[in-house]
């Protein structure tokens, strides 16, 4: 088949592309490489700028490179804003992608309408971006999610894209249950897709000192937690001294953040979450142990009864401080095997060929 991935969050259509290819499909793949990150792509489409040159030479890029986007057997976009235009701008690139290619999926692999919406309801998830055990969590970015997206052209786009394509697919336990609410008729869950190194990884030869790495994106730590995570690191370096170490780093393209994470033995990320997303996964595949989201619902979506190879977390300081202390700090032996089942978990849950399959077989159904 000849299939179309548009757009990219966190490498996940790279890597889906690369397993497709194993299956002997042809891929092209269009991004902007989630932009600083800069992941690879097939067919560059990034916009440099807001300024006036720079969203001409854009402009000029789409429509030099949609019309070329023809007859393709499947369309999958990462998420109804696959453009970095007005989303009232959108809506024609996407019929024009409609009427010149075949079956039309779209992700739901990140921010979006039904990811918002059902958020802000205080029963959907005992802790979430929005509600922290009942309380609503306000700061500039989730409360400019709630306009875009419920009062404005964003979720107008969702609608239309949602109701018009031919499915649905949610990467994360949570996206599942928020989509599931309106559109279950067309939705399928499949687990993002994460290679384990073709050589080896093995275990630490040393845990000691323990090495905790954390990134942080500068414009998103308190939405993402690392701030409260980052505090929490502070905490404990100030009582174990030098059993640990933290690496902190800020904002730095994929390759450069791949070299980074290859020393260290832990990863913090994603507080407010139930579910590991791509760095959680990629440094779990190295033998990290993520200290994160792994609640039990997760698990239970992914059909795992045996592996728990994540340090959950509930979303507080205290509980970031004493989840490492009980289960890292003072057992530091154990984290040979934390480190094993994390590579197990990816491996079992993960395999890019496996993950494709699966989004040929929904695609096909």
């Amino acid at each position: 088949m000849r299939i179309l991935l548009l757009g990219e969050y966190s490498n996940v259509h790279w890597g889906l592309a690369e397993g497709l290819r194993a299956l002997g499909h042809e891929v092209t793949v269009v991004s902007d490489g989630d932009v600083w990150k800069n992941y690879h792509r097939d067919i560059d489409l990034r916009r440099r700028s807001l300024g006036k040159i720079d969203t001409l030479r854009y402009l000029y890029d789409i429509h030099r490179i949609i019309p070329k986007l023809r007859d393709y057997d499947v369309v999958q976009l990462i998420n109804p804003v696959f453009l970095d235009l007005r989303a009232e701008r959108i809506l024609p690139y996407y019929k024009q992608l409609r009427n010149q290619n075949g079956r039309m999926f779209l992700g739901s692999l990140g921010i979006d309408k039904p990811w918002v919406e059902e958020g802000l309801k205080p029963e959907t998830f005992r802790y979430s971006d929005f509600y922290l055990f009942g309380q609503r969590r306000h700061n500039s970015f989730t409360d400019d999610m709630e306009a875009v997206w419920l009062k404005g052209a964003k979720g107008d786009l969702f609608d239309y894209i949602a109701d018009d394509c031919d499915g649905i697919i949610a990467g994360l336990y949570e996206m599942y249950v928020c989509c599931r609410v309106k559109y279950a008729d067309k939705l399928t869950y499949i687990p993002f897709p994460c290679a384990v190194p073709k050589h080896q990884t093995k275990p630490a030869d040393s845990y000691s000192p323990l090495r905790f790495f954390i990134g942080i994106q500068s414009k998103r730590s308190e939405y993402k937690g690392t701030d409260i995570m980052l505090r929490a690191l502070e905490r404990l370096q100030a009582e174990y001294g030098n059993k640990m170490q933290i690496v902190k780093v800020t904002d730095v393209p994929f390759q450069e953040y791949n070299r980074l994470l290859e020393d260290s033995h832990i990863l913090l990320d994603q507080l407010y979450s139930y579910t590991p997303a791509m760095n959680g996964l990629l440094a779990m595949s190295r033998g990290l142990v993520l200290v994160g989201g792994g609640e039990e619902e997760h698990y239970k979506l992914l059909g795992e009864e045996k592996l728990r190879p994540i340090i959950n977390v509930q979303p507080t300081e205290d509980d970031v401080v004493k989840q490492i202390e009980s289960r890292l700090l003072s057992h530091p032996d154990d984290v040979r095997q934390l480190s094993l089942d994390s590579i197990e978990y990816v491996r079992r849950h993960h395999d890019p060929v496996v993950v494709a399959q699966r989004y040929l077989d929904t695609w096909l159904q």
